[in-house]
């Protein structure tokens, strides 16, 4: 039965511990998402695993209780927002493991504007600043389901609950100041777009139109 003091590991290691490859494809994805050890790799990595290996098992064989089985695994994978409604058995298959690590409390909890960075959010998931509903997350490893996302929130005790808290006057200057820089590259390229259809867009070094390329053209 095993102690109950020590628990079993969520993931299993790889056959050999010191490929190049694997040690800097870690590194990146540490940087990017946060994360803290090899351990939250290798734990995301068996749980991709995990059901990739029962998708496998499941589309060879044919039976009734497989096409339940195989409906369970496709509706938890859809709560969890990794595959798409109607999505067959293949598309889990297809399975990558950034899309694990997106799905993640702390990735989301940055994706949804809730810190600055990556490891600002996890800090504020350990310190409990964080939680789903009425319930508090402590784990940025935690996978959300499609419907916890939309309860995702500061904890109504916690002091970043309030609007005026330091931090989130921050968070909403970055904010704005983002909306402001897309809305400019955004006129920016309209601007340009409507310069080419009217003739007039004049690129560096270049004639603005066709009379000054002749006559550029002329002086050589």
């Amino acid at each position: 039965m095993g102690d109950t003091k020590k628990p079993k590991k969520k993931y299993a290691t790889p056959m050999h511990p010191w490929v190049r490859k694997d040690i800097e494809q870690g590194k990146i994805l540490k940087k990017e998402y946060g994360l803290t050890n090899r351990k939250e790799i290798l734990r995301t990595a068996s749980f991709l695993k995990k059901y990739k290996d029962i998708a496998k098992k499941l589309i060879a064989d044919k039976t009734a209780q497989a096409q339940v089985e195989k409906k369970q695994m496709l509706d938890k994978l859809v709560r969890l927002g990794l595959i798409t409604q109607n999505a067959e058995s293949d598309q889990v298959l297809s399975l990558e493991l950034k899309d694990i690590l997106n799905r993640r409390l702390q990735s989301i909890v940055y994706r949804k504007g809730l810190a600055r960075s990556m490891k600002q959010a996890r800090q504020f998931i350990t310190h409990r600043h964080i939680a789903i509903g009425d319930k508090e997350i402590t784990a940025p490893s935690y996978l959300l389901t499609t419907e916890e996302e939309n309860k995702l929130g500061f904890k109504v005790k916690s002091t970043l609950a309030k609007e005026d808290h330091p931090e989130r006057i921050i968070l909403q200057k970055k904010a704005v100041k983002v909306r402001v820089e897309v809305k400019k590259f955004g006129d920016r390229r309209d601007q340009k777009k409507k310069y080419r259809k009217e003739g007039n867009y004049q690129s560096k070094g270049k004639p603005k139109n066709e009379a000054e390329r002749l006559a550029k053209k002329e002086k050589k």
